[in-house]
């Protein structure tokens, strides 16, 4: 028979780890509603930029910046993968490591040098047990990543492509598509593509737009185009901040909802195991009282 007081404890313990679960998945909630918020805000500002170029390209302007040049020859390659200082998130840093560390492989058989960055203690630990050496580590990323930050890790892959040190920069990262819905993606942002298509703009309207460029249109090119490489790395690190806090909301949820069942069950077996002693100890009463009489 179990011991109620085993059970007890035991019950008692899980119910201090309920406790800590939830308040983790109300942190995570917090969180996750105020990264979503800038998430959107970056979204449509990295739009605007990108609607900008493109309403230059059809409005006439030939583009010719050095990062939309495709290179005829990748001799450096950089992969930039953004995983989570800390862990309790499910799969979230598990995906984008395993995405991270195959996308490395296939790269190191087509291209000669292939570094690898990473943002995130659980990523590095990751590339660390797959025996792969980090050129570059990141640990002040939380769930607010800064700007300046991230630009300053920008500014050093500009200043790399334009001197020949890199030729490709492909970030591995946990795309935010809605609350539902994060995808691991690999996107390469250097050289710079999809800006000379239409995209989702309709060619009619986005040709019907007027500009008067001063002083030039290269002189505002050598402006947007950096940029525009700046905002879209960091809205990987945005992505990422999101969907690292709504798997932990989710994986902190799970985790509550389990102990609350594990409770109930320990509950059930508290009960009979104290009505089988009680039952015991009368039996054991009667059968001393008879033996006396």
């Amino acid at each position: 028979m179990a011991n109620p007081r085993e059970l007890d404890k035991r019950r008692k313990s899980i119910k201090n780890i309920r406790k800590i679960t939830r308040t983790m998945e109300l942190i995570a909630t917090a969180r996750f509603r105020k990264a979503m918020d800038r998430a959107h805000a970056a979204t449509a500002y990295t739009n605007q930029i990108m609607k900008l170029v493109r309403d230059l390209v059809n409005a006439g302007v030939s583009v010719e910046h050095p990062l939309l040049e495709q290179r005829e020859e990748t001799k450096n390659a950089a992969i930039l993968v953004l995983s989570a200082n800390r862990g309790f998130c499910g799969g979230f840093n598990g995906n984008v490591t395993r995405a991270g560390v195959q996308h490395y492989k296939l790269l190191k058989e087509q291209i000669s040098n292939v570094r690898v960055e990473v943002s995130g203690k659980r990523g590095m630990n990751g590339f660390k047990q797959a025996r792969i050496d980090l050129a570059q580590s990141y640990t002040q990323f939380e769930d607010r990543p800064s700007y300046d930050e991230v630009e300053m890790i920008a500014n050093r892959y500009l200043e790399e492509y334009a001197a020949g040190k890199l030729d490709r920069l492909d970030v591995v990262y946990t795309s935010f598509e809605s609350a539902s819905k994060q995808v691991v993606t690999i996107e390469t942002l250097l050289p710079l593509g999809g800006l000379e298509t239409g995209g989702d703009e309709p060619a009619e309207a986005a040709s019907s737009t007027l500009y008067d460029f001063l002083p030039s249109p290269e002189s505002i090119l050598e402006e947007v185009v950096p940029t525009s490489f700046r905002i879209k790395l960091f809205k990987c690190f945005l992505d990422t901040a999101v969907s690292e806090q709504i798997s932990r909301m989710v994986a902190m949820k799970g985790a509550t909802e389990n102990a609350g069942e594990l409770i109930k069950q320990l509950s059930m077996q508290y009960n009979r195991a104290r009505q089988g002693r009680i039952t015991s100890e009368l039996m054991d009463l009667i059968g001393g009282v008879e033996a006396l009489s």
